[in-house]
């Protein structure tokens, strides 16, 4: 396996990785919110609509800033792997390239042989 392959897969792992810890961090955003935001039922009885104006504000408020964080960070980890697809897609072609100019080569050589011999 060529240096490159594994360079390659080294960085879709720590890809993985990255979106596997984005992905935990916004479950423990949503639990901690949730958490936070569940008031005993007796409570719930005497709320007005300002009340629950206010408190839809105080739960989504921090949680709507995070999770836009978020999408940013994988926005930029998608453009970075789009990146990085377009980048192994030249490396491929470039070998399929190199594969064809061999085999031109070796059926001179091989051509060349044949002709000595007669």
């Amino acid at each position: 396996m060529s240096t490159a392959t594994l360079r390659e897969r080294a960085q879709v792992d720590r890809a993985v990785e990255i979106f596997s810890q984005v992905e935990g961090e916004i479950r423990d955003i949503v639990r901690r919110d949730a958490a936070t935001s569940r008031r005993p039922l007796e409570d719930w009885t005497d709320l007005t609509p300002g009340d629950i104006g206010a408190l839809l504000q105080r739960v989504s408020g921090n949680s709507v800033q995070e999770i836009d964080s978020f999408i940013a960070e994988l926005q930029a980890l998608r453009h970075k792997l789009q990146d990085e697809a377009t980048r192994v897609q030249g490396e491929i072609n470039r070998y399929a390239s190199l594969n064809e100019a061999v085999r031109a080569s070796l059926a001179t050589v091989a051509e060349s042989l044949a002709f000595r011999k007669q």
